[in-house]
């Protein structure tokens, strides 16, 4: 293959591809040992563990939006990058480690106090020292996501996740309760960031300059603001389920929660990386930017959709063999929660968009909306313990997701009945695989086929209805997996690519 001219559309085109291909065979990999491990953990602890940790994890994700400050976008999105602008963003970062480490030690007795649970306290002192490893990091992968080299990116990914893995799994196996949990996250973290080191070869310097942060300040402020409202806003139902409805409710909901992200957590959000530096290069040409924005929401939802859709049919099955009876209270959670995650991996790579364009205020505002309204049906939820929350939070997603798209298309100049009618094939693929699902599920049921074996025939089913389906609502789908795949990664070095550059539709 000749090399891609540098700079060409042709190049970033051949650097998305590469991106989405090893996002999809690392996220396969993390999948398959993710799986692997909730199954033995679930197996091995009680709902009361799970509780236990996911009280401590709750807290934890509020320091995300901290971690997570958004000084790392703003290196990505930057078009002129200096050594002062790498250096004051790491020294800011290791900064905001040591605090929030601090901070976490300080408040983990007061926690253990507002929960009632003493088990909390050395716990969470535990996970702060994660915040200060994960902190390290950030500079480093923001560098490796500007430059586009995914394959450094998702190695690093697939041997974190599986050291995290293997020690959650020991833990567990030695009988120490909710420390496998926060055990494997800090394993995970740790693992991750000494791999960024090595990969991105780029030490820091004993720099920090006040020009450099106040030109990443500008974009970096709005996107931390709306970080921090959405880690809140996200955390803040399993916060005051573990307060007023106790450990093994929160565990339950926190269990119900984690299988129906994992569609969107494992598969949209990693693909927002790869997607992210290559919009914010084609922000100068509004239709290519909305045609590739449309083209890569209808493959993450033609993934998507079927798995949510069908999980909440099978939830039943799924949850008596895969997780035990023991986790039965999750099956209605689960099947309402599925219609909340359905309609968020549509939204999957909005914010991209719209960070893309240069309006991280507007995002900030679309998010103090949004958490407005998960407040309100949280507050009106509770009364009706889990499972008023999790109706809760499907209701907000249908309001608020069409209107943040609608958001979006008007910030692109489109009309929003091209958004409908791209995504139209897939849902109509999808409907006709759940109508079948559900009536051949029934049809097993009376016939009296063991869950096991039921549950095994109708993920068939599903995919021998839908697959085909997909593919005659939608051919171009298989167009463009098939050139994904086919397209290798380009001689190209990927820190000459300018900022300018747009991706080719061909």
């Amino acid at each position: 293959m000749t090399p891609t001219a540098e700079g060409t559309p042709e190049s970033i085109g051949a650097r998305i591809q590469s991106g989405v291909v090893w996002k999809v065979t690392s996220q396969g990999t993390l999948q398959a040992s993710r799986m692997i491990v909730a199954l033995v953990v679930a197996r091995l602890l009680a709902p009361n563990d799970w509780g236990v940790a996911a009280m401590v994890m709750v807290v934890a994700s509020f320091a995300t939006a901290l971690t997570d400050n958004a000084l790392g976008p703003a290196l990505v999105q930057k078009a002129d990058l200096t050594e002062d602008d790498k250096s004051t963003v790491l020294w800011i970062n290791v900064s905001i480690g040591v605090l929030l480490a601090a901070v976490g030690t300080a408040l983990a007795g007061p926690l253990a106090d507002f929960y009632g649970v003493p088990a909390v306290r050395p716990l969470f002192i535990a996970i702060s020292l994660g915040f200060f490893v994960s902190c390290l990091g950030i500079t480093h992968m923001a560098l490796l996501q500007r430059a586009m080299d995914f394959r450094k990116l998702e190695l690093r990914q697939m041997a974190a996740t599986l050291v995290g893995a293997a020690v959650g799994i020991a833990i567990a196996l030695a009988h120490l309760g909710a420390w496998a949990i926060v055990g494997q996250q800090l394993a995970t973290a740790l693992t991750s960031t000494l791999l960024l080191w090595a990969f991105a070869h780029w030490w820091p310097r004993l720099r920090f300059s006040r020009e450099s942060l106040r030109s990443l300040g500008g974009f970096a402020g709005f996107l931390f603001g709306e970080n921090l409202l959405y880690q809140g806003g996200s955390n803040l139902g399993n916060l005051l389920i573990g307060r007023f409805l106790g450990a093994v409710a929160l565990g339950t909901y926190g269990l119900a929660t984690n299988v129906i992200l994992m569609p969107i957590t494992r598969f949209v959000a990693p693909l927002a990386t790869v997607f992210y530096p290559a919009f914010s290069r084609m922000s100068d040409d509004r239709e290519r930017l909305t045609d590739t924005w449309l083209r890569s929401t209808r493959l993450i939802v033609a993934v998507t959709a079927p798995a949510l859709a069908g999980l909440a049919v099978v939830a039943p099955d799924f949850v008596n063999v895969v997780l035990g009876s023991r986790w039965s209270g999750a099956i209605p959670v689960i099947c309402i929660l599925a219609w909340a995650g359905l309609i968020g991996s549509v939204d999957g790579l909005m914010g991209e968009v719209v960070l893309a364009l240069n309006k991280p205020r507007t995002l900030f505002w679309l998010t103090c909306i949004w958490l407005v309204g998960a407040v309100v049906s949280l507050a009106i939820g509770l009364h009706w313990g889990i499972l008023g929350v999790a109706i809760g939070a499907a209701v907000m997603a249908t309001i608020n997701q069409p209107f943040r798209m609608y958001v979006t298309t008007r910030l692109l100049g489109v009309p929003f009945r091209r958004v409908a009618g791209a995504l139209s094939g897939v849902a109509m693929a999808t409907v006709l695989m759940v109508v079948v699902v559900f009536a051949s599920r029934q049809a097993l049921m009376a016939a009296g086929v063991p869950a096991v074996l039921r549950l095994l025939l109708l993920v068939a089913i599903g995919g021998l209805v839908y697959v085909p389906s997909c593919l005659h609502y939608v051919p171009e789908i298989a167009f463009e997996a098939r050139r994904i795949v086919a397209r290798r990664r380009p001689s190209v070095p990927p820190e000459t690519l300018p900022a300018t550059t747009v991706v080719s539709r061909s």
